[in-house]
């Protein structure tokens, strides 16, 4: 096993490598968010991740593959949830009138009414996660995220 330094002579440590830091992090906040409707409402992480972004008002009628891009999620995974929310009946597939080879995915008035019911408490999950953040800390954390996931979106397209 090799002994990973960085310029500055510094040992490499995994719990210090960003990419591994931002996973944990989301990945904690999802699981936190998730625990707290599981059982209420019998939905995964990204069947949730789904419906908030089919109830979120930029997003209320998309493709799978819309999906896709908007979640940044696997399209496995997606079609999965799709797939799941569907059969429940909280999802329903329309005709896309600008491309007739595709259905626009939209919540139904049962998604959309468990949609309302889960925000409230997402956000207040996520007030609780910002105790003790100022708000400019706040502002400047969701600051740096944005130029973060711009910077990361650069660095792809550049490969």
């Amino acid at each position: 096993m090799s002994d990973h330094t960085d310029k500055s002579g510094a040992k490499w440590r995994l719990a210090n490598f960003l990419p591994y830091q931002l996973s944990i992090a989301s990945n904690a906040v999802s699981a936190l968010i998730a625990e707290r409707y599981r059982k209420r409402f019998g939905l995964k992480v990204t069947e949730w991740r789904v419906m908030a972004v089919l109830g979120d008002g930029e997003n209320r009628a998309c493709t799978q593959q819309a999906l896709t891009q908007v979640t940044l999620m696997d399209k496995v995974a997606v079609n999965r949830a799709c797939k799941v929310l569907e059969d429940r009946g909280l999802i329903r597939r329309v005709p896309n009138e600008r491309d007739g080879r595709s259905h626009l995915l939209e919540l139904t008035e049962e998604g959309a009414s468990i949609h309302r019911e889960v925000m409230p408490l997402a956000l207040a999950t996520e007030r609780e996660l910002f105790d003790g953040f100022e708000p400019e800390e706040r502002e400047q954390f969701r600051d740096l995220l944005d130029r973060m996931h711009a910077r990361a979106g650069e660095l792809s397209h550049k490969s």
